[in-house]
């Protein structure tokens, strides 16, 4: 079975920088987080036991969250998900006194589709971001309640709050977190790593305006062969592209972890952990928002790992 790192121990090392907030790409995991403790685990084996309610990655969300708010006391967070996607501008939700939840996934139980997760936006933080993204030279808008948030990859469409972000946030926040607005910005559907390098640098001014950017993904998704997401079952092929990806985020020098970063889609591996390149350019989003500073694995676990950039 999977060891558990100390991650208080790792979190605790980050440096308190209230006045200019580092970004993180965090593994959002799935819907299987949220699988009840009390249920008998399903058909899915060693996926279920490493990414479900009682595996290392909701183990590591449980600690990561409270860190965050000790740590940078942010006024706001902005969250990027590898489930919303939108072509030529960003959407950037203006949802007001309280977040919907989009519930962007089928096939699962009854219970999975009354999961609470309490949250609000903010009008002038959602405006703020969509500033940044004209003063760059970037399309964006803000998108409401009223409005569909786009066909997204997936046949889902609606607002609110994808289960890329409801999901894991609820186990960092809690069921229930009204304190601190959310709101969440689209990636771009080109999937291309510079546009998505480009969408996260645009708005990295927020770090220093008390705003906590996240970029939620994963490093190993392959739906069509589930051998994919665990170390347990994981193919060579597998474990040889995770094994890239640290050593491109390990490269001291800043061009040259670019450079590494943004080849991996050419990765001999690539298409094996991931057929579309959804769940990874949100690396790019965060590497983009967090450019310039130091890079740092917080959680180096297969197929669901946490970056800190700009440190």
């Amino acid at each position: 079975m999977y060891s558990t790192p100390d991650f208080q121990q790792v979190l605790e090392s980050l440096p308190e920088t209230p006045n200019k907030i580092p970004v993180f790409f965090f593994a959002h995991g799935s819907p299987m987080l949220a699988f009840p403790r009390t249920d008998r685990p399903n058909d899915l084996g060693s996926f279920q036991s490493y990414q479900g309610s009682t595996g290392p990655l909701h183990k590591f969300l449980s600690a990561f969250g409270p860190a965050l708010l000790r740590k940078y006391k942010p006024k706001g967070i902005v969250v990027f998900s590898a489930h919303w996607e939108t072509t030529e501008e960003r959407l950037v939700t203006d949802y007001g006194a309280e977040n919907p939840l989009l519930m962007d996934y089928y096939g699962f139980p009854e219970s999975f589709y009354q999961l609470k997760f309490k949250s609000r936006g903010d009008t002038v933080i959602a405006q703020r971001v969509v500033d940044l993204y004209k003063e760059a030279g970037l399309k964006a808008r803000l998108t409401n309640k009223l409005e569909n948030r786009g066909e997204d990859g997936r046949g889902f469409s609606g607002p609110g709050l994808d289960h890329g972000v409801f999901v894991p946030f609820r186990i960092m926040f809690g069921e229930e977190f009204t304190d601190i607005p959310i709101v969440q910005v689209s990636i771009d559907s080109s999937m291309d790593p510079e546009k998505n390098w480009q969408a996260g640098r645009a708005v990295a001014k927020l770090r220093e305006e008390g705003i906590l950017v996240l970029s939620g993904g994963l490093t190993a998704h392959n739906l069509r062969d589930r051998s994919s997401f665990s170390p347990e079952t994981a193919k060579p092929i597998h474990k040889e592209f995770d094994a890239a990806i640290h050593k491109a985020i390990q490269n001291d020098s800043a061009e040259e972890r670019k450079k590494a970063l943004q080849a991996l889609p050419k990765h001999p591996g690539f298409r094996a952990s991931h057929p579309r390149e959804d769940h990874f350019v949100p690396l790019y989003v965060a590497a983009g928002a967090g450019e310039g500073g130091e890079v740092k694995t917080l959680c180096d676990l297969y197929g669901i790992p946490t970056f800190v950039f700009g440190l």
